[in-house]
């Protein structure tokens, strides 16, 4: 589930979106960075939900935040996913997992891609998601 994403055409990205990758598998989040920079994105790296929260509460405007369901430490990508609808509801969450998300977490998400992710996938639902942003 991601929007409405439907072809692989018109996957660069035009404007400034920034997107925060939050991945405690460092190999992973390298990889899944690269992808979205390599089409245009604004890519903000974190290892884990403590970093992504200091970079929400920092200055970056952060448009749209991709990240894992399951990682190390007191909170997870869904306690990440919950705060974001209640106190950031502007900006999108797409979870990536090997795990599907219970009901009620998937109704807050943007888009959600089961694990492994396919070449390109992800960037074709992020520019569903994310409209050009004009400097």
């Amino acid at each position: 589930m991601c929007g409405n994403a439907s072809s692989e055409s018109a996957l660069v990205c035009h404007g400034h979106v920034t997107i925060l990758v939050v991945e405690d598998d460092v190999i992973a989040r390298m990889a899944t960075s690269d992808e979205l920079r390599e089409h245009g994105y604004t890519v903000i790296e974190a290892a884990n939900v403590d970093e992504a929260l200091c970079v929400l509460s920092g200055p970056a405007r952060v448009d749209l935040v991709v990240t894992d369901m399951k990682m190390p430490g007191t909170l997870d990508g869904a306690d990440l996913a919950r705060h974001i609808h209640t106190q950031l509801p502007f900006i999108k969450v797409v979870m990536m997992s090997g795990q599907v998300p219970t009901p009620q977490l998937h109704e807050i998400l943007d888009g959600f891609l089961p694990k492994p992710v396919a070449p390109t996938q992800l960037a074709t639902c992020v520019q569903t998601l994310t409209p050009a942003r004009l400097p």
